[in-house]
């Protein structure tokens, strides 16, 4: 998957296909690579569009989920997107829910995937061990049903940020951030079509926790995908692109005249 990566201002992010903006945030220890799948099939029939989140780059006071909102209603704004389904996958869906709370205008739904802002487990008692590629590998395997998905080349990108001391520094920010950023008390004021799709064999952020956010979000639907982990896009490609082609292709629909 070689897809140019754009530049305008200092917003950074690739765009492929044509059509409805289709908006991917990624989560913490997210890529490029998490996407590829839906990337490739839904770019026939929409625009993709994965921003970079400035998951290092911004200063360690606006690490935070709020920061990281701000930067992507800037790249919003100044691309000019409008009637947005807005994807977050982990940290990446506890960022589209605090944008969609309080910037709804550009937004036409929302899908979640395995987010956080209401409960997650992190990378376990200790945080980032340093040096340690054994533990990282195993920490990283945590996230799918089947560890076989945590590719040699997934583990060595989790590796090399674990093993810088700012960038381990700013992974806690983000991390102690989405905890303190509970959305509890705030999620019934989401009035736009919300997906759920989450992985019945999630460990970070357990099937429960997909209930209650199906609870609190009154328009949303909830799909869990069997033997999956936190990533159903990569785990369950298929299976998730099946169910958000059908959710998105019911917002496609004429609203039905009433007699």
């Amino acid at each position: 998957m070689n897809y140019e990566v754009k530049q305008i201002e200092k917003f950074k992010f690739i765009e492929e296909g044509e059509g409805e903006p289709l908006v991917l945030l990624h989560g913490l220890f997210g890529a490029l690579s998490n996407f590829k799948d839906l990337i490739e099939h839904f770019r026939q029939t929409y625009k993709v569009i994965v921003p970079l989140l400035p998951l290092f780059e911004l200063d360690l006071f606006h690490t935070t989920v709020g920061g990281l909102e701000k930067h992507v209603q800037k790249f919003l704004e100044a691309l000019n997107y409008n009637d947005i389904h807005l994807m977050g996958n982990s940290l990446g869906g506890h960022v589209a829910l605090v944008h969609v709370l309080k910037h709804p205008e550009r937004i036409k739904s929302i899908i979640l995937t395995g987010s956080s802002g209401l409960f997650e487990n992190g990378m376990g008692d200790s945080y980032p061990k340093r040096g340690d590629y054994e533990y990282i590998k195993r920490k990283t395997e945590l996230t799918f049903y089947d560890p076989a998905t945590a590719t040699k080349e997934l583990v060595d990108e989790v590796y090399e940020l674990c093993n810088n001391r700012l960038k381990v520094i700013k992974i806690i920010s983000l991390a102690k951030s989405a905890i303190r950023n509970n959305l509890g008390e705030e999620l019934n004021q989401i009035n736009k079509p919300t997906l759920l799709v989450w992985g019945n064999n999630d460990t970070i952020t357990p099937p429960f926790v997909a209930k209650e956010f199906h609870n609190l979000i009154p328009n949303s639907e909830l799909y869990f995908i069997d033997k999956c982990g936190h990533a159903p896009m990569m785990e369950a490609p298929e299976e998730f692109n099946r169910i958000l082609e059908q959710f998105l292709s019911k917002l496609k629909l004429p609203a039905a005249t009433v007699a």
